[in-house]
């Protein structure tokens, strides 16, 4: 008698002997170099490990090399060896660096195209996209984790110095009254910052409508040059060196080291990425919002902020299947949920319009007075030439020099005026020799 159950069940285990599970089960891997440590780095392996619970074709495989500037070398590293791995997050001041690496960088308007999947740029927010897209408007790179800074403030803090926690200051000259009340109270300063660089001298000029550098800030061409050291740039810096002897004004350290001071309860107010929500929900013992970056009123502020964080970056030097299962995960990581929930536990931006409408309609902010801060900071203007973004070459070495040049100020080594000065021209002279070997 016929039996349709043994005839399977043996060819079953003929194709078992034939092609092992192990074989056939075998997923293509992909592997991604990220910069997130704490509790964005576990974030992030959540997100890969339920993207490969997802389905079974690809693994991807995500592996932390440090800080962005470290794994940015890394990638570099890597690419020299011939032995890049699939996906690089750079950090965005990476941006020129990546664009004007010939050979190194697949763009992956040409994965997507390229893999068959669904792709429209147009579900992306502008003002995230606009960073990482070539003068014709095709994504290079793939907006992932973006930010922008705000300022936090201590509830607790403010009550106790007889301040409207409902009212938190909208201009420097505000949050140095505020600063004098709470240090008063008890405190040991008003306020601090994180990134210092980034936002108070880069986005300060977004935010105030003037321009870090010619050429709309390096999106019109390499030939370039900074201009930072206007007056407004130099009475901000030289204001914040001057706060310092009332303590309205307490320097933290370079990067985000500076953190623990608010979160301790040291500073009752501290200007830091959008994405110190999530570390800042765990660490501080009082309860906090946010706000929109205070602005010198007689200036072109309040206009845009810029973005912050880092995109994902599609290497070279891999075969066809493999680049698509990179742009299967890149439409995973575009889903509204998985957005949404990226947004809401970090602070950093939802980078779709849908993730963004998913949050709205969750309730997330009305629960979570303040979390929508950076969206509305960020869209509230149409960017200008001065509001887009950054777009030099030799950035990441920059930066040190910016850092090596506020610190030095705070110091009191030397004026604003002086170091902004000395800034501008070492970082003309970076701009040149970038523009020599790329050009």
């Amino acid at each position: 008698m016929f039996n349709l159950r043994r005839v399977i069940l043996i060819g079953a285990l003929i194709t078992l002997v034939i092609f092992p599970a192990t074989v056939l089960a075998e997923p293509i891997t992909v592997n991604w170099w990220f910069a997130h440590g704490g509790r964005l780095g576990e974030k992030v392996q959540e997100i890969v490990a339920n993207y490969n619970a997802s389905q079974s074709q690809y693994k991807v495989v995500a592996t932390y090399k440090g800080n962005y500037t470290d794994t940015m070398n890394a990638g570099i590293a890597a690419f020299r060896s011939k032995n890049p791995p699939h996906i690089l997050q750079v950090f965005e001041v990476g941006t020129a660096s990546m664009m004007a690496a010939k050979g190194a960088v697949k763009p992956v308007y040409e994965v997507m195209a390229e893999s068959g999947l669904p792709f429209d740029p147009k579900v992306y927010l502008s003002t995230v996209t606009g960073y990482y897209t070539a003068p014709d408007g095709r994504m290079l790179s793939m907006p992932f984790n973006s930010s922008t800074p705000v300022l936090y403030y201590n509830l607790e803090a403010f009550k106790k110095a007889g301040l409207n926690p409902d009212k938190p200051p909208k201009t420097w000259t505000e949050v140095a009254e505020y600063s004098r009340k709470l240090v008063a109270a008890g405190y040991p300063g008003g306020f601090s910052t994180a990134w210092i660089s980034w936002i108070h001298l880069e986005n300060f000029s977004a935010w105030h409508n003037v321009p870090i550098g010619t050429k709309a800030n390096g999106f019109g061409g390499m030939d370039t040059e900074f201009v930072f050291n206007s007056p407004l740039h130099v009475k901000h810096i030289q204001k914040l060196a001057d706060w310092q002897k009332e303590k309205v004004f307490v320097y933290g350290g370079r990067r985000n080291k500076g953190n623990a001071l608010f979160s301790s309860g040291q500073v009752a107010m501290y200007t830091e990425s959008s994405a110190g929500y999530a570390g800042f929900k765990k660490t501080c013992k009082f309860p906090f919002r946010t706000s929109m970056l205070p602005y010198w009123p007689d200036a072109g502020a309040p206009q845009n902020t810029i973005i912050g964080g880092a995109s994902l970056w599609v290497m070279q030097g891999h075969s066809a299947e493999e680049y698509k299962g990179v742009a299967s995960f890149f439409n995973y990581l575009s889903k509204p949920e998985v957005q949404a929930d990226w947004h809401q536990f970090t602070g950093y931006l939802p980078i779709t319009h849908a993730a963004y409408e998913l949050t709205k309609k969750q309730g997330f902010y009305e629960k979570n007075p303040g979390t929508e801060t950076a969206l509305i900071q960020m869209t509230m203007n149409n960017p200008t030439a001065n509001s887009k973004g950054l777009r030099f070459g030799n950035f990441v070495q920059m930066r040190a020099i910016m850092y090596d040049t506020l610190e030095s100020i705070f110091a009191e080594k030397q004026s604003a005026q002086q170091g902004l000065n000395d800034a501008v021209g070492k970082g003309n002279k970076l701009l040149r020799q970038f523009e020599k070997a790329y050009k």
